[in-house]
């Protein structure tokens, strides 16, 4: 089969389409035929060298997200061949990931994709929405709570603001102006340019400061500086994270496999409660060029490759 892999670091040029085994599944593993796999930041840090693969590795698989229709089920699988499936495949270093003709992975990874969506939508949902659903977990916030989400305009901070508007918060989304329509439909109460002071600009509308906040935009001091004494800091960045201050407890957000979480945000997305936005697909073949295009960024929705 044929997978974008990475044989050496570098930038998105080192990224080769290769002929690679066939994987095979194992007990409670499921083979996925992909019909669609969609670009994350995490791709990058595998061709920049962020994570370190052993030297016995002779290239390291991308892809975290992928969606496409059940092929092989291995011992104690009780899905069928043909059934239309979306995957987290959180392990960043094997051989071969999502970005490929086939992906196996393991059977709590998956989850029924939505009902009627097409597949190249649904490949942006579980990476994205698992690490938004995760982040809003650590803010224990209760309906009329207020919340601040920075970056809301991207692929986290988007699906941040859908499902905190699901539990009655009231949100104030921070974003580039052309975000701002877009924002307010998906239930945002007030919104801030990313163009203005960060703070001042929140306390316009929460003078004592929000809740909580939701950095998905990775901005660290300045976001905490937005909530109120003894609120709560979520990033989803670990090296980012600011010291706490005034009582402010201050998080961290990994996302990994679970599969009840993820077949819940399937049917978010299925009822139109969830939004996956593409913004760009590319063909498998050119798989270097989406990653150049990931590398530059600028986009609203994921990058897409299509085998």
């Amino acid at each position: 089969m044929l997978a974008a892999v990475v044989k050496k670091i570098g930038g998105p040029e080192a990224v080769e389409v290769l002929e690679v085994p066939l994987p095979e599944p194992g007990p409670l593993e499921v083979r996925i035929k992909v019909a669609a796999a969609a670009l994350n930041p995490a791709d990058a840090a595998v061709w920049a060298g962020v994570f370190s693969p052993s030297e016995e590795v002779e290239y390291t698989g991308l892809g975290l997200d992928a969606a496409g229709t059940v092929d092989v089920v291995g011992a104690g699988v009780a899905l069928k061949v043909g059934t239309p499936v979306i995957a987290f495949d959180a392990p960043v270093l094997r051989s071969t990931k999502a970005q490929a003709e086939y992906l196996v992975t393991d059977v709590h990874s998956i989850a029924p994709a939505p009902e009627g969506m097409d597949l190249t939508l649904a490949a942006t949902i579980p990476l994205n929405a698992m690490t938004a659903s995760l982040a809003l977990d650590h803010l224990p916030l209760r309906p009329r709570d207020t919340l601040l989400v920075t970056g809301a305009g991207g692929a986290v901070g988007g699906y941040a603001v859908e499902l905190a508007r699901t539990r009655g918060v009231r949100i104030v989304a921070q974003g580039r102006p052309e975000d701002e329509e877009f924002l307010r439909g998906r239930g945002a109460t007030w919104f801030v340019s990313r163009d203005e002071e960060l703070s001042e600009a929140v306390r316009r509308f929460v003078p004592d400061g929000v809740d909580g906040v939701l950095d998905a935009a990775a901005l660290g001091a300045p976001a905490l500086a937005a909530v109120r004494d003894g609120g709560i800091f979520v990033s989803v960045r670990g090296d980012v994270l600011p010291a706490p201050e005034r009582g402010v407890a201050v998080r961290l957000t990994t996302a990994g496999p679970e599969a009840t979480r993820l077949s819940y945000l399937s049917a978010l997305a299925e009822v139109g409660v969830l939004t996956p936005r593409v913004a760009r697909i590319y063909p498998l073949s050119q798989a270097a060029e989406a990653h150049a295009q990931l590398a530059r960024g600028g986009l609203r929705g994921r990058i897409v490759l299509v085998p």
